[in-house]
């Protein structure tokens, strides 16, 4: 017993006591982390129930009778939400649809090939998204001009398109590098064409990857706002631009304006916690690869 109650009161190594403070500090920076992140939205979404008077009150208002006035609002008269909302999931939900399935059979070839500088073209086709908006702008508004597509739907959804396809072929070449050829000859031996290995062997396995590069995709789709800006019209524009219409010169109406912040941010964070199991797996495998 003695021996026991001397090992309990025995002191804690310098190693033991630096782990234990770094994992204090871990736990402190994750809650600051969580803190910036998490405020801002909620006091968004408190806004968006608060009356005129409470949303523009001097004294921040932490209590207050909730109201729906401002989603009423929203869907009532000139402001009607209902075609913005509609127009986004069509251009987001198409663009990130094709990106992946383009995205699948391109990364797959530029998984699979063996070429020289096969790198450096996995660098170039993912440079291709670092390049700035301001920079590609004008001349896909002189192609899109040329072929009617401004102020449509197929417009928004190829412009989306040059930014979200670059980043789902090097996303999904990743994940292909993850599955061993040998499954896929084993299948060759099997008797199955390429494509049917293809179909029936590597895509179950990179489901994962499918599900990550369709969210992230959807996400950088569904908030774009300078390529909205900028090929939308009334007949297509989007969610970020309906909220840019209530920022006016005779001031801006916050209450409505926190309401339609909420409406853009909750569907797509319901959409990454539906999917979190496959969202991390993909982000922790294939992301880190960097074929």
């Amino acid at each position: 017993m003695s021996t026991v109650t001397a090992a309990r009161k025995a002191p804690q190594s310098p190693l033991e006591a630096t782990s234990r403070r770094s994992r204090w500090l871990v736990v402190l920076l994750l809650a600051l982390a969580l803190l910036w992140t998490l405020v801002p939205l909620l006091w968004m979404l408190l806004s968006s129930f608060k009356n005129r008077t409470d949303v523009t009150a001097a004294t921040p208002q932490i209590l207050f009778a909730p109201t729906l006035d401002n989603y009423r609002n929203l869907f009532s008269g000139p402001n009607n939400l209902g075609p913005y909302i509609w127009h986004s999931v069509l251009a987001a939900g198409i663009s990130a649809l094709l990106a992946v399935c383009l995205g699948a059979l391109a990364g797959y070839g530029l998984a699979r090939t063996q070429m020289r500088g096969k790198r450096h073209l996995a660098f170039w086709i993912i440079s291709t998204r670092m390049a700035p908006i301001a920079a590609v702008v004008v001349p896909l508004f002189l192609i899109f001009r040329g072929l009617g597509l401004i102020d449509s739907i197929p417009g928004l959804v190829l412009a989306y398109l040059t930014f979200n396809l670059p980043f789902a072929i090097w996303l999904m070449s990743a994940f292909f590098a993850e599955v061993p050829a040998s499954l896929e000859e084993s299948a060759l031996v099997a008797g199955c064409t390429r494509w049917q290995a293809f179909w029936t062997v590597v895509l179950p396995l990179t489901k994962s990857g499918l599900v990550t590069t369709f969210i992230l995709c959807l996400v950088f789709a569904w908030n774009d706002y300078a390529f909205a800006v900028v090929f939308s019209g009334p007949n297509s524009q989007t969610l970020p631009i309906a909220a840019s219409q209530l920022v006016t010169q005779t001031g801006v109406d916050w209450g409505q304006l926190t309401a339609i912040g909420t409406i853009v941010v909750v569907p797509m964070m319901l959409a990454g916690l539906a999917v979190r199991r496959w969202l991390v797996t993909g982000l922790t495998l294939g992301a880190v690869t960097g074929e």
